[in-house]
């Protein structure tokens, strides 16, 4: 095994040090004319990667003409802003375009570096020519199952009424639940009847209606809007139900939606006259192939992997590295963020290895350094952070450069801001999962 030093020593000499917002001219010039660039990030709540991937996707926007940004984000919480920076909203500022993040996390969306990115976004397509496209926002996420019921039939109210209450006939299977985690328990261990057919039936209904030629744009994207709201009352439904069910596994569910949510964009771009590529924000765990992480030996995919088969000459997938620092996480599901320290990275890790070359902030091309072919430990922090568990918590083996086409690693990082004030964090920890 290529020792840490080794290692390193081999990092170092082809690293590229990221000194400003220049320095990612390198990696923009590896995109070449690929459609789909996916930027991670190593926790849910660390400024230094969100700044990063702003500065990227504006590069990308201005140099490479990607039309949309695509997050791992709830559907219709993310359109409310994908309307506010397309300049089709009546809300005032970036600030309210994000008031419809209000499950947990709220931190991930609601901070002020997503406030910064979403403004400039909103600058930039007022600045375009009167009939250039406009850049979109959008989320590939599933969580939103009665929300999407909601603004679906909305939507169908002002698109086509008798659809509307077809809508709402189905949906009212829903109704005899009280939440999204009462159906998963009801339904998933069948003590009562699952929604399943009808959410099909529905989406079903939908993607067999057919658009006339002469249809206005706007109403083209207020059916892809409500087409996509019921995707994910479909592909909700089944998560939830197979929470309790132990047969399928949620994992697969979740990122197999989002990366049929992708290619969705890519014909919903197309058709809008609009630049058919995306940049995608999620976390690394959901970005890095997973064919190079232990969890492909327990059947685990997600969407690196899903979008390298699919477009396979058309992806450049990038992660994000840190060594130690601060970050906004909390101790459990549903409690409040805090500003945590984030821990020194475990010896013999992918990031003690980029901690050891001495330098504060670079780019690297991992397939180019033969060093780092040896499977190491790779931190993974959620929104969940456990330090006192931290190696079972949040590491897992890895092949960095067949994870990963780019890396960036800031190798002491900083908390986001959120914009609802965070509590000083107290010395306990929680014991469910890290959703990441």
């Amino acid at each position: 095994m290529t020792s840490v030093a080794e290692a390193a020593q081999a990092v170092r000499l082809s690293a590229r040090a990221l000194a400003d917002v220049e320095s990612y001219a390198d990696l923009v010039t590896a995109v070449g004319n690929r459609r789909l660039v996916l930027l991670g990030e190593a926790t849910h709540g660390t400024h230094e990667f969100y700044d990063a991937r702003s500065e990227i996707t504006k590069r990308l926007i201005r140099e490479k003409g990607f039309g949309a940004v695509a997050v791992e984000a709830d559907w219709p919480d993310a359109y409310r802003v994908n309307r506010y920076v397309r300049l089709k909203s009546n809300d005032s500022n970036a600030d309210d375009a994000l008031s419809d993040f209000h499950r947990f996390p709220t931190w991930m969306w609601r901070n002020r570096d997503v406030v910064a990115f979403i403004e400039w976004l909103r600058g930039h397509n007022a600045a375009l020519a009167a009939n250039a496209p406009s850049v979109g926002f959008y989320g590939l996420d599933f969580y939103s199952l009665y929300r999407s019921i909601d603004v679906l039939i909305a939507t169908l109210e002002r698109l086509d009424p008798e659809a509307a209450k077809r809508a709402r006939e189905r949906y009212a299977c829903f109704e005899q639940f009280a939440d999204s985690e009462d159906y998963a328990f009801r339904a998933g261990l069948q003590t009562t009847k699952s929604c399943e057919d009808e959410a099909v039936a529905q989406l079903t209904e939908m993607l067999i209606q057919q658009v006339l030629p002469e249809v206005e744009v706007a109403d083209v994207d207020d059916r892809f809007f409500a087409e996509q709201n019921a995707r994910v009352v479909m592909n909700a439904e089944r998560y939830y139900r197979a929470m309790f069910g132990g047969e399928v596994n949620t994992w697969n569910l979740r990122d197999q939606h989002m990366a049929e949510t992708i290619d969705a964009l890519l014909v919903q771009l197309a058709k809008t006259h609009r630049p058919s590529n995306l940049v995608i924000w999620e976390h690394n765990s959901h970005v890095g192939d997973a064919r190079a992480t232990e969890r492909a030996n327990v059947g685990e995919l997600n969407v690196g992997q899903l979008v390298r088969e699919r477009h396979p000459d058309d992806v450049r997938l990038v992660g994000f590295t840190t060594h130690t620092g601060t970050v906004a996480a909390a101790d459990d599901w549903d409690q409040p963020p805090q500003i945590k320290s984030v821990r020194p990275a475990l010896p013999d890790s992918y990031e003690s290895v980029l901690h050891e070359t001495g330098l504060p902030r670079f780019l690297l091309f991992p397939s180019s350094v033969d060093g780092l072919r040896t499977p190491r430990l790779e931190r993974a922090i959620g929104v969940v952070y456990r330090p006192q568990t931290e190696r079972i918590s949040h590491y897992f083996y890895a092949r960095l450069p067949d994870q990963f086409d780019a890396v960036i690693h800031f190798d002491v990082t900083t908390a986001v801001e959120p914009l609802v004030p965070v509590p000083a964090p107290p010395r306990v920890s929680g014991i469910r999962a890290a959703h990441l």
